[in-house]
């Protein structure tokens, strides 16, 4: 995938160390070359999700019925702030293995987790442990910005972990409340300062709303390396200032479309023309899959557009919003997002080699390959993605890593899950899990002199 999206049949892609040395057909390779058999397979751009939760990676799961509300709850005012700096390098280290193993070989760790620099050294060694590509954007929910970002600690953190290698980014993680006086300066000074880009969730119903976006756009703070989370309840207004400052929208559309921030706004995007990039938020609700999040902003996008246009009467007879695009925004997309599009995102020659290979003999849906863009999104899966190559090196290959070893991330898991069941109690634990379900009533039929039931026995016997 390049600039014109191409797609090339019977062709190779030659990695020579860490880089794309040629990519098309009958391609001239060195002696010794190691071939990896790519026959019936589509190869890809590394995908990139540009927002993970991913020190929650230890809850895998357990939030399957949670409301965004009691998400908040969970983790902000309550349980969250019991993780200890091993606990967030247990959930990240698993994180970052499933990233590699689904073919996201960028992933952007939006650690909002991080109460002591303790907890920061833990989140970079475990992200540092696994062959991948990864960006910590540094955050503290239970702290105000401008405390942790101006302490001294914080500034040696930085300066200690990151050295300019584009294996390991960072970013400064944090909201805008919308507070009048804009409490959040100091820490995007501290960003503008060590030129750091800010990620910051934005648009977000109930939580950040318009007033946070006209605030940094009056002080200066809106950059074209801004990344806004989920952006799914802003008004014109806030869309143009994105727009015009040249930021991108990180989508969550599965976060968005169960926990309730807003409608998957990417409908709404590409009428302003924003940059839109790909992400799967937390491992609470939901797994390191872009291929879901491919296929669920696709799908609600389109459904939006049919809604849209029914309400006026109307009928959508042809898809604005095209598969290749999906794509895109799960590969390309992410690296602008990131300031990495020279480097990855795409299989260019002189870029990084970060490429996956979707290949399964053994699934009957890997067969006929017709459209490969909407193969990737709406066929293929992550047990089809047979080779994932990083930064020239092969981290999995015949859907099994490579030079990692799941044993002791197993174990880690195991420790901070028995150690949190031990923290909230057997009770707390279950009830957490388990939210009460609200009552509802069912609505009154008037059709009820009709026993379809009868009927249907009576029909069939006759």
């Amino acid at each position: 995938m390049d600039d014109g999206k191409s797609v090339l049949t019977d062709a190779d892609v030659l990695v020579v160390g860490e880089r794309i040395e040629a990519v098309g057909r009958q391609l001239d390779v060195p002696e010794g070359t190691v071939e990896i058999d790519a026959t019936g397979g589509i190869i890809m751009p590394g995908m990139v999700d540009t927002h993970r939760h991913m020190w929650q990676t230890a809850m895998r799961g357990y939030g399957a019925d949670w409301t965004l509300t009691q998400y908040f709850v969970w983790n902000y005012l309550e349980h969250g702030k019991k993780f200890r700096p091993e606990d967030i390098h247990a959930g990240n280290l698993a994180s970052a293995i499933e990233s590699i193993e689904a073919g996201v070989t960028t992933t952007v760790d939006w650690s909002h987790g991080l109460q002591t620099i303790d907890h920061a050294e833990a989140a970079v060694d475990a992200l540092q442990a696994v062959p991948g590509r990864f960006v910590l954007a540094y955050g503290n929910i239970h702290a105000g910005p401008w405390e942790w970002s101006t302490q001294p600690e914080f500034r040696a953190f930085v300066d200690r972990r990151f050295t300019g290698d584009d294996m390991l980014g960072f970013q400064l993680a944090f909201d805008v409340t919308g507070d009048p006086a804009f409490p959040e300066r100091p820490a995007f000074e501290v960003a503008r300062e060590l030129g750091a880009p800010v990620t910051t969730h934005a648009g977000v119903w109930g939580a950040t709303n318009n007033d946070s976006v006209q605030l940094m756009y009056d002080h200066g703070f809106m950059t074209p390396q801004t990344v806004y989370v989920h952006a799914a309840t802003l008004s014109a207004d806030s869309y143009h200032r994105i727009a015009a400052t040249g930021g991108t929208v990180s989508v969550s559309t599965e976060s968005e479309q169960s926990c309730g921030q807003g409608y998957p706004p990417t409908w709404i995007l590409r009428s302003h023309d924003i940059p839109v990039a790909l992400s799967v938020d937390t491992s609470v609700w939901w797994s390191a899959d872009l291929f879901s999040a491919m296929r669920s902003t696709l799908g609600a996008d389109r459904a939006r557009e049919h809604l849209e246009a029914h309400a006026k009467g109307e009928t959508i007879t042809h898809c604005h919003l095209r598969a290749d695009q999906a794509v895109e925004w799960a590969t390309r997309g992410g690296a602008r997002a990131l300031g990495l599009d020279e480097k990855i995102g795409s299989l260019e020659v002189g870029k990084k080699a970060d490429v996956v290979l979707l290949k399964n003999d053994d699934s009957p849906v890997m067969f006929p390959i017709l459209n490969p863009y909407g193969h990737v999104v709406f066929q293929a899966q992550r047990a089809d993605v047979h080779t994932v190559i990083v930064d020239g090196r092969v981290v999995k290959h015949n859907h099994r890593l490579v030079g990692v070893d799941l044993a002791p991330a197993r174990r880690a898991i195991e420790a901070t899950v028995e150690y949190l069941q031990g923290a909230l109690g057997a009770e707390a634990w279950q009830q957490g899990m388990n939210p009460d379900i609200p009552q509802t009533k069912v609505l009154d039929n008037p059709y009820t002199y009709t026993d379809y039931r009868s009927a249907a026995t009576h029909q069939a016997s006759g």
